[in-house]
């Protein structure tokens, strides 16, 4: 029996290792030339300390307490050279990648569908070459763009293991990848990088509360479906934040997992005042009690800089701090024009 062990780096690389039944990550990670921090490898020094940020696991008991303490091991964290996985875990290392030894890696996938939604969005959908590649649901990919040398970050919509996966990309006039999508045909080949980022499902040990801005709904779409497959039971809302009627997409998809996932929950918002969509205004403004729990929530949140900024004021506002805060900023390209200017 073998696990699979992602290790988040802190500069958002993540490498997938496998761990054979009673090894110690250090040494699969080593077996994967792939470097963690160590000085003694005795439990001892403390230097491989990381985090572990889901799954089950031992933590041996060949360590001294200045290595490790009671209260770090409440804490989530751990040693690596005595850590032995009984699950696949996500375990969080706090160097970047490059001082393992290790780094982005790529793979090769052709264009296998483009379906424009309105003028607000686009969905790729891609047939990966080989093996499905590794992520954790919410991180994202650096797209290459055919025929150039430039890339583009977006986050997989799609769930861990598909062999065809998804992209929702907004639609920027002018921009490089929006305008490569619009003559690309099925079976281009393309290449990416990754997986990457810290904006990722975390174990659910408490209801969870996500906030979608825009094309920010794909990587709460691959978090849906893994939460529906995996049977979880906590309460989940999310809210759907756009600017206009037209910027709200895949709402079909979202409705999907109301009969597919118990105590789920969504509902949309139309910042537009001239919308005659039933919810308007910011998505601070539809933010339940229900929803906050009273701070024992998890809150995950993709939109752009304003709306986390946003998000934090509202929370120091009403005095609610949620549990864990975690969250992904973007913004849109720049049209090609305007980059190269």
């Amino acid at each position: 029996m073998t696990y699979r062990i992602a290790l988040n780096f802190e500069d958002g690389v993540t490498r997938f290792i496998d761990c054979k039944e009673d090894e110690k990550v250090l040494d699969a990670a080593f077996r994967n030339r792939i470097n963690l921090p160590m000085d003694c490898s005795d439990g001892v020094c403390g230097t491989c300390k990381c985090r572990a940020e889901s799954g089950s696991y031992e933590l041996g008991d060949d360590y001294i307490d200045d290595a490790l303490t009671e209260d770090e091991k409440d804490d989530g964290l751990v040693l690596t050279c005595q850590m032995v996985p009984t699950s696949d875990c996500v375990v969080a290392v706090p160097v970047v990648s490059s001082m393992c030894k290790t780094g982005q890696s790529g793979f090769a996938a052709k264009v296998a569908k483009i379906t424009p939604h309105n003028d607000a969005a686009i969905v790729l959908e891609l047939d990966v070459e080989g093996e499905a590649p590794a992520f954790l649901p919410g991180q994202y990919v650096n797209i290459g763009v055919p025929g150039t040398s430039e890339h583009r970050a977006y986050s997989f919509s799609s769930v861990p293991g598909a062999s065809t996966l998804s992209f929702l990309i907004k639609r920027v006039p002018g921009g490089l990848m929006s305008s490569w999508l619009d003559r690309a045909t099925p079976g281009t080949a393309i290449e990416l990088t990754g997986p990457l980022g810290s904006f990722y499902l975390r174990q659910v040990q408490r209801p969870l509360l996500m906030l979608a801005g825009g094309t920010g709904l794909a990587p709460f779409l691959s978090m849906l479906e893994t939460l529906a497959q995996t049977g979880s039971t906590q309460p989940v809302h999310l809210i759907y934040g756009v600017t206009r009627d037209l910027d709200l997409v895949l709402v079909e998809q979202v409705e999907a997992f109301v009969a597919r996932l118990p105590n789920f929950s969504y509902c949309t918002v139309v910042a537009d005042e001239a919308s005659c969509h039933p919810r308007k205004g910011w998505v601070t403004q539809h933010m339940s009690p229900d929803a906050l729990n009273a701070g024992d929530v998890d809150v995950y949140l993709c939109g752009p800089p304003p709306m986390v900024d946003a998000v934090r004021r509202h929370f120091d506002e009403i005095g609610v701090q949620p549990a864990h805060f975690h969250y992904e900023k973007f913004t849109p390209s720049q049209p090609a024009q305007d980059r190269a200017a």
